[in-house]
């Protein structure tokens, strides 16, 4: 009866279900969708008598349906994996399963964070709740997301893990 659950669903499907999320979000709270900012919060709510004015700046608790709806995706990318899935699903794929590949996620996840913040926003943010806003910006930061994704695919990765 759920067979259909637990095979990858169709681009037709799946993208439609994540875009319809914008406007329900929109019209059932009034929020933006978003997750790079939820790593605001969780530092304002670790030291909220903080020195850095970023920090000190934000009243956390009224953003915590952020943290919440961060911890779902976690949850709910857990769930999928573990027991949605009709074949087992590696959390790393192998070539990340040595020390380089270890360094490339590190740098990768310190490029991320300073490139969502210095956007003022991740992939997500922009290219999903962005474009639908018809933000200029947020055009130009898809742009880029996509053309880094692209460079990084064809000319980094495969620099790295040549051999």
């Amino acid at each position: 009866m759920f067979e259909w659950l637990l095979q990858p669903w169709p681009w037709y499907i799946s993208g439609p279900l994540i875009g319809l999320t914008v406007p329900l979000l929109l019209v059932l709270s009034g929020k933006s969708f978003g997750i790079s900012s939820s790593l605001r919060y969780i530092g304002c709510a670790i030291v909220p008598r903080s020195k850095l004015a970023y920090l000190r700046s934000i009243a956390w608790r009224q953003h915590s349906w952020n943290l919440i709806f961060v911890l779902g995706v976690a949850i709910g990318g857990f769930v999928a994996s573990h027991f949605l899935s009709a074949a087992p699903v590696s959390f790393l794929p192998d070539s990340y399963q040595s020390v380089t590949g270890v360094i490339a996620l590190a740098i990768g996840g310190i490029l991320i964070g300073f490139g969502t913040r210095y956007a003022n926003g991740c992939t997500s943010g922009h290219t999903i709740m962005g474009l639908s806003l018809l933000s200029w910006p947020s055009l130009v930061a898809s742009v880029f997301f996509f053309v880094g994704g692209l460079l990084s695919t064809n000319l980094i990765v495969r620099w790295l893990f040549a051999g």
